[in-house]
């Protein structure tokens, strides 16, 4: 790390929990201390000190175009000179809307607010609200923010009541958070016969980004369609990561499967702090002022956000873009599996579209489908890794249970580049 990273990191540790404003920050799960990032252009983000690493994490997805595009940041001076925040409707927030709406035709209606956690705890308070029911199905594995009754682990066996996941969050609040593994069919399906009439929706990442990249098994998405709607439970799909990046109508579009709601976030607000809801307009039409389901936000469709979000979107509108993010994901998804091949490391690749995750250790050679199996992984094996394709210039999520993603900044010349940086990594892996 550099020297300058050092010292503001040796100050940021009596500002801040941990020297940083959120967990995975801290490199707890590789080791070392952070980088502190000065700007970002491109692919590329620079140190405190000024040296470039090639850019894996993408402020963890909403970077799709690159950093810093200039189509991006003339739509960001042009706002702020009109002014940052009004409290008040505004042109940009029905655009947004409307580009929203074209490429998720499921959300009929829809509300902007300021995250990704405020989208999902607002579509569980909507489920709720229009089923009258208390309970609500998570799968293991899949992180949808900070809310009391998302903070949960499972238990033993195939399906438990939730236990909270962290302190401060009440028991009785976590119990109404059931958890089943990913990709199960079976567990899914005793969970709805067991107590299906108590339990408002279930809520997954239709691809999981926060076990690393795991892919939903064919079949998988279709059962969790056809089991919450025998229950008349709701169906919500969390596409903060995959809304815009699997596919411009994300993965509801790739896998051809319509929820009840959807939550989205990062590439809407084109990395600026934002998030949306939506559904069905019978259920959009139980939040307030005109239902009883409140809720409310001072900075909910901010036009800064409106406006980098607009400028990402528009983009983005081109089918060539999604070709060429799948073709840089092949690209380098095929060097990174002979890399460790010919470094004779056991590793797993998973992809889908330009999300991807390297699987270490007790994972490798076959299929990643739960939580279990990632876990299972070498993690001190991807601590090694990490730090050396860090040495090496390139930037990837700081632990083994995160996906990477690649942007329409990345170029072929970049790809084996990093395989390069790679094939030399790995040799000090073992």
């Amino acid at each position: 790390m550099d020297e300058r990273s050092r010292a503001l990191f040796a100050e940021a540790v009596g500002l801040f929990p941990g020297g940083v404003n959120s967990p995975v920050r801290a490199f707890r799960a590789v080791g070392g201390q952070p980088v502190f990032i000065s700007r970002a252009e491109g692919a590329r983000i620079y140190g405190a000190d000024g040296r470039p690493f090639l850019d894996y994490v993408g402020s963890w997805g909403p970077m799709i175009v690159g950093h810093a595009h200039p189509k991006v940041v003339a739509k960001l001076r042009e706002q702020a000179a009109r002014g940052t925040s009004f409290g008040a409707p505004t042109e940009l927030e029905v655009l947004l809307g409307r580009k929203v709406r074209a490429a998720f035709p499921s959300m009929e209606m829809m509300r902007f607010v300021s995250s990704g956690t405020e989208a999902t705890m607002s579509a569980i308070r909507v489920a709720r609200g229009a089923t009258g029911r208390d309970a609500f199905v998570k799968i293991e594995g899949c992180y949808h923010g900070h809310a009391d009754h998302l903070l949960v682990k499972a238990g033993s066996g195939a399906a438990t009541f939730g236990q909270p996941d962290s302190a401060g969050v009440p028991a009785d609040i976590a119990r109404h958070t059931i958890t089943v593994p990913f990709n199960d069919v079976r567990a899914l399906e005793d969970v709805f016969a067991a107590g299906g009439a108590g339990i408002a929706a279930l809520i997954l990442e239709p691809v999981a980004g926060n076990m690393g990249l795991v892919p939903p098994l064919p079949g998988y998405l279709e059962a969790c369609r056809e089991i919450t709607a025998k229950a008349g439970a709701l169906l919500i799909f969390d596409e903060v990561m995959t809304g815009f990046r699997v596919a411009l109508g994300g993965a509801q579009e790739r896998y051809g499967v319509r929820p009840d709601l959807t939550c989205l976030g990062k590439i809407i607000g084109g990395g600026m702090p934002v998030g949306a809801y939506g559904g069905r307009r019978d259920l959009m039409e139980r939040v307030s002022p005109i239902g009883p389901v409140y809720q409310a936000g001072t900075l909910s469709g901010n036009p800064m956000a409106m406006a980098a979000g607009l400028a990402t979107l528009e983009l983005l509108d081109d089918p060539q873009a999604y070709e060429r993010l799948e073709a840089l994901g092949g690209r380098l998804q095929v060097g990174l599996e002979r890399a460790a091949a010919r470094a004779g490391v056991p590793v797993t690749v998973q992809r889908v579209g330009s999300m991807f995750t390297m699987f270490f250790g007790a994972a490798a050679g076959r299929p990643v489908r739960t939580f279990a199996e990632a876990r299972a992984s070498d993690v001190g094996a991807f601590a090694r890794f990490f730090q050396g394709m860090l040495e090496r210039g390139v930037y990837l999520p700081p632990s083994q249970l995160e996906a990477a993603f690649l942007s329409l900044a990345h170029d072929d010349g970049m790809i084996d580049q990093t395989v390069d940086a790679a094939a030399d990594a790995l040799r000090f892996v073992k």
